[in-house]
């Protein structure tokens, strides 16, 4: 019997995740925020069934600066503008465990119930930039495999391209290196080639937030489609747009929007795949967990009413393939 999919995955980054764009001017109690709410997240997650996929940096799997580089490959990613490099940017700036590293909060994902630990590649990785080299990305990629599987004994199955740069001609590699799940971005124009950024595109995405300027943004499990040599391809529906503590009515009009798309979903049996990034909680962490737990307890009514299942990426994957397969 076909049901409504709930899909959230996460990209867990820290600091490897914009340190291109704050260089050495960042919060640290933006970072100290996250560190402390994702054990609150991970409680509410587990006690209310809900599966998430975090994809998480390599990185972030080291307790120290030494592993971080005994883990690191020793063929670097050559972009051209260098200040894309996490190895430039830390030869630069320096290591700082507080929002570098974070393996006991890996630990606590792994040992939390309904949770999928996907990758985000090893080194923020960006495959549609200048001078990097399909070769650089395997390597970093297994990297990334390589630690997870030292560390916490696991190859993870899901992956989610850094900054949604995705590459049509690495998915290949992908699947060689492990991955049989990538998220993909939304359907609507104003998500493709997100390496090439506009005002345009960045307004849309905006505005789409509040209302509907673009196609829905469920989809049919049946819309999946398999190709050969690729891993599955799982669309993003949406991404949870920060909380400005300073805008209730911004607030409440985007969350809204977001029940609006879940209910659609799971009255049609569709996929909704939500997703954001742990640091978006940083800046209000209170009001950011109680839109949260509103969120879920959203979810539950559908799950009740319209019996929608939660499902990580490797369980929204799997079951693509099983239908796949009945064709």
């Amino acid at each position: 019997m076909k049901s409504g999919i709930f899909t959230i995955s996460l990209d867990f980054e820290l600091l490897w995740g914009i340190f291109d764009k704050v260089g050495a001017r960042y919060k640290p109690e933006y970072f100290s925020n996250t560190r402390k709410i994702i054990p609150n997240m991970l409680e509410l997650f587990g006690s209310n069934g809900i599966s998430v996929t975090w994809a998480t940096v390599g990185m972030l799997f080291a307790e120290n600066e030494e592993e971080w580089k005994f883990y690191s490959p020793a063929y670097l990613p050559s972009y051209r503008d260098k200040k894309l490099s996490a190895y430039e940017w830390a030869k630069l700036n320096g290591i700082r465990p507080e929002v570098h590293f974070a393996p006991e909060l890996i630990g606590q994902i792994l040992a939390t119930p309904f949770q999928e630990l996907g990758s985000h590649t090893y080194a923020h990785y960006y495959t549609l930039m200048r001078g990097q080299s399909p070769e650089q990305f395997r390597q970093d990629l297994r990297a990334t495999q390589k630690i997870a599987e030292d560390k916490f004994g696991l190859r993870m199955k899901s992956l989610v391209f850094p900054r949604n740069h995705i590459n049509e001609l690495y998915l290949g590699i992908c699947l060689e290196e492990g991955y049989d799940y990538v998220r993909g971005n939304p359907k609507n124009w104003f998500w493709q080639e997100t390496q090439h950024e506009s005002f345009e595109k960045k307004l849309f995405r905006s505005a789409d937030c509040f209302f509907e300027v673009g196609e829905k943004s469920s989809f049919g499990i049946d819309e999946i489609r398999e190709f050969d040599n690729e891993p599955l391809i799982l669309p993003a529906s949406r991404i949870l747009r920060p909380l400005n503590p300073l805008n209730p009515p911004f607030n409440s009009v985007r969350l809204r929007r977001i029940f609006r798309e879940m209910e659609l979903a799971a009255k049609h049996n569709e996929v909704y795949h939500l997703w954001w990034h742990p640091h978006n909680f940083g800046n209000a962490p209170d009001q950011s967990m109680k839109e949260l737990g509103q969120l879920i307890q959203h979810f539950q009514k559908l799950r009740e009413q319209y019996g929608m299942e939660s499902l990580s990426m490797a369980g929204m994957g799997e079951k693509a393939k099983s239908r796949l397969l009945t064709v």
